[in-house]
């Protein structure tokens, strides 16, 4: 059967199924970005105090954003067949959603080169929600995080992708 009549393939799968890394090496380089988003939900009480700067560990947001940051810098020593990457710029917004409540977490992740950043993306916000979680479980140990997903990648082979999906 040829691969065209397969169908789509898990891509570190090799021949006879085994886990293997991508040889990206006759890749073209192309400008990479992607974008990813996640959700901590907590009890209003919880996101007034993270708000108002007086959570005991000090200051949630910023060191969510910095812990967000150094997650998609080592993405590849945490996901087993993820590349080493040289990212240009490694982007982490927290914002207040008083809806939920809670905080919402986006991420970017922009490169030039062989392959792309989506998990470095989805690291970065994963780690920011694991850190608000950390920072604020003293006195909220029902927070959920949630909703942890690629909102949009641009570059590469396989093309564009924008998320039409709403918030999860």
């Amino acid at each position: 059967m040829s691969e065209a009549t397969r169908g789509p393939r898990l891509t570190h799968i090799d021949a006879s199924g085994k886990a293997a890394m991508v040889d990206v090496g006759d890749k073209a380089e192309s400008e990479r970005v992607a974008e990813a988003e996640g959700f901590v939900v907590m009890r209003p009480e919880t996101l007034a105090l993270i708000e108002g700067g007086e959570a005991k560990k000090g200051d949630v947001v910023g060191v969510a954003r910095i812990a967000g940051i150094m997650a998609a810098k080592r993405t590849h020593e945490l996901i087993p067949l993820c590349h080493a990457l040289m990212l240009s710029k490694v982007g982490v917004e927290i914002t207040p959603e008083p809806a939920l409540p809670g905080l919402r977490v986006t991420a970017m992740a922009k490169l030039t080169g062989r392959t792309g950043v989506e998990m470095e993306a989805l690291t970065a916000v994963s780690v920011a929600c694991l850190t608000i979680y950390d920072m604020a479980k003293a006195v909220d140990r029902t927070m959920e995080i949630t909703g942890i997903r690629l909102l949009a990648k641009s570059g590469g082979r396989s093309g564009d992708f924008r998320s039409e999906a709403g918030p999860t």
